[in-house]
């Protein structure tokens, strides 16, 4: 899929990716190898996905839009649960019973998070900024995933100034353990 644009349009973007990971997940049988190799790859997706909206969304939400504080505190909560399946799910095998029940839960939490943002969240965004303003915050999306964590930090700090600050250690460390162990990888 095609990144680039404006914050909606390269967050949608990401959006589009992780439901077709997920359909790939969905597809093999349980206790597949290369399902635990494609929520990998999910959970990485994820993790710089949030980290990058905690970066720059939802502050700009909670400066632009009307009652923004509380819809990026719900957004944030959301995260908090997505990170707790996210660690839960690092743990465990391809053969684990619980793999299965833990991507339902997932997918179930994403699946609702995203439909939130894109029905709710991004038309009050898209009404409340300029087009250039909405550009500038795509650009920091991108430069943000960069250096995101890969992994999931669910004590992480998720608000400025200090996820700025630790996000992009955190990423360089976990981007270190992915090249080692050969994650994400496919």
């Amino acid at each position: 899929m095609t990144h680039g644009g404006n914050i909606i349009d390269e967050l949608s973007t990401d959006h589009r990716e992780v439901e077709d990971l997920f359909g790939r997940i969905e597809a093999l049988p349980s206790g597949h190898p290369d399902r635990k190799q494609l929520i990998d790859e999910v959970t990485i997706e994820l993790v710089r996905h949030s980290v990058a909206e905690e970066m720059y969304l939802y502050p700009a939400v909670r400066e632009h839009v009307a009652n923004g504080g509380a819809m990026a505190d719900k957004e944030l909560k959301d995260h908090g649960e997505v990170e707790k399946i996210l660690k839960r799910l690092e743990g465990c095998s391809a053969e684990d019973p619980q793999l299965d029940q833990l991507f339902m839960a997932l997918k179930e939490s994403v699946t609702s998070h995203v439909q939130d943002e894109e029905i709710n969240l991004f038309p009050q965004l898209r009404a409340a900024c300029s087009a250039e303003a909405l550009d500038t915050l795509g650009d920091k999306i991108r430069t943000a995933k960069k250096v995101a964590p890969t992994r999931p930090h669910p004590s992480a700090p998720v608000t400025p100034p200090a996820n700025k600050i630790l996000a992009p250690g955190a990423g360089l460390v976990d981007r270190v353990r992915d090249f080692v162990s050969g994650r994400g990888k496919s």
